[in-house]
């Protein structure tokens, strides 16, 4: 795993979930409040957007089978952002929603003293039923983004601790290794003294076998 890569993910995730709650704080504001929030979102989005590519160069720059398990981790994180925009997509228009919804509310409010027709009493009716739409579509987006944060988080922890896993089994095969290969250090030199002590024990035999040769000669010979 590239550390580069990592320091690029840490800051990507701090981001996101500070970015989340904006959106969540967002939809609560005023007007006013609500637009300079958005500003300070999508210059965050912006930021997210420059993590990514830096994390995607990176990810290609390494060898292909750790490539393949980053690309598949950026494609998550890049969807992610992309609920974010939308999110703000529609906290912006519920925003410019809830402004024409009160100018018709307004003009209405006015029409109403002059004694409106029916008909302009049903476009009230049917501009408070989309506002009513639009602010359940909002509430249930944020659910939805609060669900995969959640999961994202949880896919990350998991993520991690397969990756200690990893590392561990990866020690444990290092220190495996390192004693055969001390076994075969050991056993190779019992070898080569067990060799040794063969020709020993060879010569010592020989040698008292032609002293004995030799003993027998000289007695057998006077």
């Amino acid at each position: 795993m590239s550390e580069v890569f990592e320091g690029y993910e840490r800051q990507y995730c701090e981001l996101s979930a500070n970015l989340s709650r904006k959106c969540t704080a967002a939809s609560a504001l005023d007007a006013e409040n609500k637009k300079q929030k958005l500003s300070e979102i999508k210059d965050g989005l912006d930021e997210a957007d420059t993590l990514l590519r830096k994390m995607d160069l990176e990810a290609r720059s390494l060898q292909a089978n750790v490539k393949a398990t980053l690309i598949a981790k950026l494609r998550e994180y890049k969807t992610d952002a992309n609920n974010m925009k939308n999110e703000v997509k529609i906290i912006s228009s519920t925003n410019t929603t809830n402004l024409a919804a009160r100018d018709e509310l307004l003009e209405l409010g006015d029409a109403d003293s002059l004694m409106v027709s029916n008909d302009q009493k049903g476009r009230l009716l049917m501009s408070t039923e989309r506002l009513n739409q639009s602010t359940e579509r909002i509430k249930a987006s944020r659910k939805t983004m609060l669900e995969t944060e959640e999961l994202g988080v949880s896919i990350l922890q998991d993520l991690h601790q397969q990756r200690q896993s990893l590392l561990h089994a990866h020690h444990t095969l290092h220190g495996v290794d390192d004693n055969i290969s001390k076994s075969k250090k050991v056993l190779s030199s019992m070898s080569k003294r067990m060799s040794r002590n063969k020709w020993i024990v060879g010569s010592f035999i020989i040698a008292l076998v032609l002293a004995i040769l030799l003993i027998l000669y000289f007695k057998l010979t006077r």
